[in-house]
């Protein structure tokens, strides 16, 4: 409010395109603050369980995403984490892979639990080059799991997780 404000008495243009530059700024830190409040505790995953939350995620994201979701119930840090995954691969896939349609398998087989985002984009991912894919590679690890990112230039992405399921899920 301060800055639009501010714009009104702007006097040179120099001026407003700093202010509209900080208004855009401003902006994308709210949008960023937004999804870390959402990161600490999805809603949707306490009150509406693993597949609805990946739903209501695949919604909000700007290209087709198409949900194959097989798990059996699983422990509250293992749906977190698949949760998470989910979000930063499909966020990433929105901000940089110039995709048309991105798909999401979670299933568990024999005693683990898989979890592939793929999608038709540009490709180049590396964990290297971004904080949020070794964010979910530390996830994965505390879980004792691995994550492999295929991403050939100009063939997708897939983004594969593997996490040991214990006595816990069922």
């Amino acid at each position: 409010m301060i800055l639009r404000h501010s714009e009104s008495f702007a006097t040179t243009e120099r001026t407003r395109a700093q202010i509209a530059h900080a208004q855009d700024q401003l902006s994308h830190t709210l949008e960023d603050l937004n999804r870390l409040a959402t990161g600490l505790h999805p809603r949707a995953l306490a009150g509406q369980g693993l597949q609805n939350a990946l739903a209501e995620l695949a919604r909000d994201v700007p290209i087709p995403v198409d949900l194959e979701v097989t798990s059996a119930q699983l422990p509250p840090r293992i749906n977190a984490a698949v949760y998470f995954i989910c979000a930063e691969a499909l966020t990433n896939t929105a901000k940089h892979a110039a995709a048309s349609r991105a798909t999401v398998r979670v299933s568990p087989v024999d005693s683990r639990l898989n979890v592939e985002v793929t999608d038709d984009g540009i490709g180049g991912a590396e964990l290297s080059r971004g904080s949020g894919l070794n964010g979910l590679a530390d996830r994965i690890e505390t879980l004792g799991g691995a994550l492999q990112i295929e991403s050939p230039p100009g063939r997708g992405t897939r983004l594969a997780a593997e996490i040991p399921l214990d006595d816990e899920a069922s």
